[in-house]
């Protein structure tokens, strides 16, 4: 099968579980894991950050985050496409009693024009606004990227009104690569900052909150109330290290082939797609004769899986373990539906 559904779907590489098998491992609620804890270190240096807290998905560590930052009855800025608004199950109400305030950005990108005019008063009977929750690359807009003049206009904005920034950097590192800005840089944009492992890098579980110390001090007790004490955990950390090392500078690769497919659906009669937004490993594009699913039980027949993202919208996602024969066995088989519809 060529899984193109998405990047979490990639197996532990030989090499990876050969480290795994290694590590020093200790117990994590007490502090006491030294692989966990070298990792928490090395990856909060990178962004600039005082320190990092490792935690099994990115929702947790987007929802650490926003708790921090927030008041029960305040109020988060974010896109409407945003994996805090449609992805974590209404998470910020629950944990953290505040609202979403979605906005139409492009590509699920926001702007501080964008911003600035939903920006709460501070009257009793306004819900305040406290965060800028921001996704770098964001998913439904087809793994765009901030760039840097934007997210520093963005920060500017956040502290003329007194506001944090939360980074959903669940594909920073697809962001770093496409981008060539570097960790510490987000490090200086977002307050708190949640980097995934199990995406783009392939590690099998991981993600890892990062903030000041104290922030993480509070996240790590917050962590424990919803059951995301571990014990050796250093397993599933020395994957992530691994991924760190060997999988990060394969991203290009990922990014390479997204591109490849989006010019080839470009000229197929059957599909429709915006090639501005493929700026990483996510490809999303249209159907435009039959639904979604009629072109992807085809795919699937053909030994080729993605997922559909609306009755006529499909997504592709790339990942260190699809080949150049995998690509062209998709635009083959692609081209061959688009002929057929």
């Amino acid at each position: 099968m060529i899984d193109l559904r998405s990047d979490t779907v990639t197996r532990p590489t030989p090499e990876m579980l050969s480290i795994m098998t290694e590590a020093p491992v200790g117990d994590d609620v007490f502090g006491e894991d030294p692989t966990i804890n070298a990792l928490e270190e090395r990856v909060a240096a990178m962004f600039g950050k005082q320190a990092g807290l490792f935690v099994p998905s990115g929702t947790m560590g987007n929802q650490l985050g926003l708790f921090m930052l927030t008041d029960p009855c305040d109020e988060i800025i974010t896109d409407e496409s945003a994996h805090i608004f449609n992805y974590e199950a209404g998470g910020c109400a629950f944990l953290s009693g505040v609202q979403l305030r979605p906005l139409p950005g492009i590509n699920g990108i926001l702007t501080p024009e964008l911003i600035e005019p939903a920006i709460r008063t501070r009257n009793d009977w306004d819900p305040h606004t406290r965060v800028i929750g921001l996704e770098n690359t964001t998913n439904r807009g087809g793994g765009a990227c901030y760039t840097a003049d934007n997210l520093t206009a963005i920060r500017k904005l956040a502290r003329r009104y007194s506001l944090s920034v939360h980074l959903d950097g669940a594909r920073i590192w697809n962001a770093m690569i496409a981008t060539g800005i570097k960790a510490e840089f987000f490090g200086e944009v977002a307050d708190t900052i949640s980097v995934c492992f199990s995406k783009g890098l392939g590690a099998p579980v991981g993600s890892m909150l990062l903030a000041d110390r104290d922030m993480i001090r509070m996240a790590r007790r917050m962590r424990k109330v919803l059951g995301g004490g571990m014990r050796q955990a250093g397993l599933l950390a020395a994957a992530a290290r691994y991924a760190l090392d060997y999988h990060y500078a394969k991203l290009e690769h990922d990014h390479r082939r997204a591109a490849v497919l989006a010019r080839e659906i470009d000229g197929m009669a059957a599909f429709d797609i915006r090639l501005d937004s493929v700026q990483t490993n996510i490809v999303i594009f249209d159907t435009l004769r039959v639904d979604a699913s009629a072109v992807l039980g085809k795919l699937e027949n053909a030994g080729i899986a993605m997922v559909p993202f609306g009755p006529r919208r499909i997504r592709a996602v790339f990942h260190h373990q699809i080949t150049d024969q995998d690509l062209d066995k998709t635009i083959d088989t692609l081209g061959r539906i688009s002929r057929e519809n």
